[in-house]
């Protein structure tokens, strides 16, 4: 009895143990991808979508991950390419306006 208590006992720390790994692990990926970017209009130029960089766009000084929109094949979208400050153009001329941007994901802001 005093035997399988002792297993019991440690079967449950081993189980706990692991399960605090597993949550830390967790949390350290979720810090490391809450991290906003800080860009230049020149650095954002580099994300437009092709040879394997993401796809990011900026309106009003926020910067969008546009990378997963199936509107946006290749960093392109109706004769619009990712890796510019496209606020004008969104406000404009696009007619679904900011409205869309709410399924973006923000990845940053533009700074001088």
């Amino acid at each position: 009895m005093k035997k399988s208590m002792i297993i019991y006992v440690l079967s449950l720390m081993i189980i706990f143990l692991l399960a605090g790994c597993a949550g830390s692990k967790a949390q350290d990926n979720t810090t490391g991808s809450s991290e906003k970017l800080e860009l230049t209009l020149d650095e954002l130029s580099k994300y437009n979508g092709k040879d394997g960089n993401p796809a990011y766009i900026a309106v009003d000084g926020v910067i969008y991950d546009v990378t997963e929109s199936k509107m946006w094949k290749d960093g392109e979208h109706n004769g619009y390419t990712a890796g510019k400050d496209l606020t004008e153009e969104i406000k404009k001329v696009s007619p679904h306006g900011t409205s869309v941007l709410k399924k973006m994901k923000e990845v940053g802001k533009i700074v001088e």
